[in-house]
């Protein structure tokens, strides 16, 4: 449809993958060496320049391949949760699934057979399937970073200094998935699309007391229940610190927008937001 295409082009010019005649930038036609989506292209490059590689490398694998969760059989579905909630993170989910890839990891090398591994994912319940495919996917997007000489930083996992990294180059690609929590219930208002939607069940906030208000979000499932899946916390100002100011002042009118606008206002001087602005 010519509204898909139009939307598409406009969501590569917001991330700079588009020059202004319409043809792939020289950043852009990085961003296509990836067989990613553009938006995780958009930020393992960010990455780069956090200093933050070796994690979002780990996360772009694993949100590339099939959910690593399990389908509780009938009956245990508190124990799987129980499971889980053993690799939870407090900064998110993208943060827990770096924690499950390297507990895969941690049990592989120590498995002396293919069953080990098996026994270990089907006891935490897992799938070892997509774990083994993010595995696989990981190693292919570290080749293609050596390839094109990209900086490859150390593992840091586990910082305060790290973990706002990774947020960084998280909201460097996704600044269009962000959605707030309108009234402290669960119910997010997503700033792009304004529908409401809640957290997916295999969320680590799902049934917790702690409702993040502000978070970034990996895909939107339309279902009898809108679902926001893989979801971070970030504060308003990160997000004004990256947010493209000409993408801010397309998004349609809303508490959450006046919200992030008065933090701009405090961030930057009257006369820089102008000059920005023209």
């Amino acid at each position: 449809a010519p509204e898909s295409l139009m939307q598409a082009l406009e969501d590569l010019d917001y991330l700079a993958a588009l020059d202004n005649n319409g043809n792939l930038s020289e950043f852009g036609i990085i961003m296509s060496e990836f067989p990613l989506d553009p938006q995780l292209s958009k930020s393992l490059l960010a990455s780069c320049e956090f200093e933050c590689v070796d994690e979002m490398l780990t996360i772009a694998a694993m949100v590339t391949a099939p959910s690593c969760f399990l389908q509780a059989p009938p009956g245990t579905e508190e124990i799987a949760l129980a499971c889980w909630r053993r690799f939870s993170h407090p900064a998110g989910d993208h943060f827990t699934l770096i924690n499950i890839f390297n507990a895969f990891k941690e049990a592989s090398a120590s498995s002396t057979d293919q069953g080990g591994t098996e026994r270990w994912c089907c006891d935490c319940f897992l799938s070892c399937a997509a774990l083994r495919m993010a595995a696989i996917i990981r190693a292919e997007l570290l080749a293609i970073m050596k390839r094109i000489e990209l900086p490859v930083s150390e593992p840091h996992f586990g910082s305060k200094e790290n973990a706002l990294s990774i947020k960084k180059a998280l909201l460097s690609g996704y600044f269009m998935h962000i959605a707030r929590d309108v009234d402290g219930s669960g119910n997010y208002l997503m700033l792009t699309h304004r529908q409401v939607a809640q957290l997916h069940p295999s969320s680590s906030y799902h049934n917790t007391r702690r409702i993040p208000e502000w978070v970034l979000f990996h895909e939107f499932s339309v279902s009898e229940d809108n679902f926001i899946r893989v979801v971070s916390e970030i504060s308003p100002d990160l997000l004004a610190e990256l947010v493209p100011q000409y993408y801010f002042s397309n998004l349609p009118p809303s508490e959450s927008k006046d919200i992030l606008q008065e933090v701009i206002n405090h961030m930057t001087p009257v006369s820089a937001t102008k000059e920005e602005q023209k």
